[in-house]
């Protein structure tokens, strides 16, 4: 796709029948090389920083300037005023000239909100290939509404670039139930080891709000014909002031086919220390579908972050990889932020992908209920 900021005309891409995993594509873990990172900016007038979304831009251009010199930046936005105050705001927040005109581009997509990892497209691969996963989206549950042009951001993409004939786009994929309805989900639920497993919480995919008429079975079935998956890994429930009702993005991550990484609390006062030690018990328990037990790596959780007298979800977890590096929320917690980054830094050595680990401070952002890794979605390079 061009680096123009215009988006092209609608053309209705190929419908894909059937599954990704009846045709070969899978969806590739977040360290593998990324052809770019999308976003969706955060809008004013918008509901996920009451109050404070003037905090917001710098926070979001700290993000993007960390990793437009390292993979290309594509933006979401409503329209051209939107684009051009989008572009004011990242020059005066440190984007250096060349990365706006040659790394970023912008799209005239409509969203409701910014939280691009759970409505943006779900990427699937196979050799020189790649398809895009349109799930449904109901905004957690169906907790705020109106959530129709969120829901319609895989399909807007699909169509630029079908529109674009961007080489190697294959065109979309609908999970639907067999009474025709979207099936749900959101890419925070879920987390892939690059070889076969992806892991998710019950708290979330099996809660009713999201498919109600699906059993669990069913669900399992889902993830694996449209990532592409042949087990999947359950844990429990969500940390405390999660509004999506837990996802895996606040809990644990793959950083390896072999390891995970998974949040603990110290404090056994505190309300997430159960809840983590039984998630970390799940982990030491699991094994991998060709046997053996995983590598598990605990990381501290930041402590206790309230704004305005409300506890946000803030945890290290919301880590995201790009080329060459990984992005590392952080909290304002000095000795937790250091030793987060430091034993990631460690593990990344031990799994053999070495690579920069960078902190951004996200204690804004997370007035939000989100950090890194809900903000952004990767596009694979094929």
């Amino acid at each position: 796709m061009s680096d123009t900021s215009k988006s092209p005309r609608k053309i209705a891409p190929k419908v894909l029948p059937g599954t990704p995993a009846q045709h070969g594509f899978t969806f590739p873990p977040e360290w593998a090389p990324h052809s770019a990172t999308w976003f969706s900016w955060p809008r004013p007038e918008g509901i996920s920083f009451p109050g404070r979304y003037h905090t917001v831009p710098k926070a979001m251009a700290a993000i993007i300037a960390a990793i437009a010199p390292r993979e290309h930046v594509h933006v979401n936005v409503p329209n051209e005023n939107y684009e051009r105050i989008v572009r004011e705001q990242l020059a005066q927040h440190g984007v250096a000239k060349p990365l706006l005109s040659r790394r970023i581009t912008f799209h005239h997509i409509m969203t409701n909100e910014s939280w691009c990892r759970d409505h943006g497209p779900a990427f699937v691969v196979k050799g020189k290939k790649f398809a895009i996963v349109d799930w449904g989206f109901n905004a957690w549950g169906g907790k705020y509404p109106p959530y129709d042009s969120d829901d319609n951001v895989p399909t807007r993409i699909a169509e630029e670039f079908a529109a674009s004939k961007v080489p190697g786009f294959a065109g979309v994929f609908y999970p639907r139930t067999k009474a025709g309805e979207p099936v749900i989900m959101e890419g925070g639920a879920v987390e892939f080891s690059g070889d076969g497993v992806v892991m998710t919480s019950e708290a979330c995919l099996l809660n009713k709000n999201r498919n109600p008429k699906l059993s669990k079975k069913q669900i399992e079935g889902f993830l694996k014909d449209y990532y592409g998956q042949r087990h999947v890994l359950w844990l429990g429930d969500g940390i405390v002031g999660d509004d999506t009702d837990g996802h895996i993005d606040d809990l644990a991550r793959f950083i390896g086919p072999r390891t995970i990484v998974t949040t603990v609390e110290e404090d056994p006062k505190d309300e997430n220390y159960k809840i983590l030690r039984d998630n970390l018990r799940r982990l030491e328990l699991a094994k991998h579908p060709d046997g053996g037990h995983y590598e598990i790596v605990t990381i501290p959780m930041p402590g206790v972050v309230e704004i305005e007298g409300q506890r946000v979800p803030a945890t290290y977890a919301n880590f995201y990889f790009v080329n060459g590096t990984l992005l590392v929320p952080i909290y304002k917690h000095k000795a937790n932020d250091k030793r987060c980054l430091r034993t990631l830094a460690e593990a990344l050595d031990a799994c053999g992908h070495k690579r920069e680990v960078v902190g951004i401070d996200c204690s804004d952002l997370i007035w939000g209920l989100g950090a890194i890794h809900c903000l952004s979605q990767q596009q694979p390079r094929i």
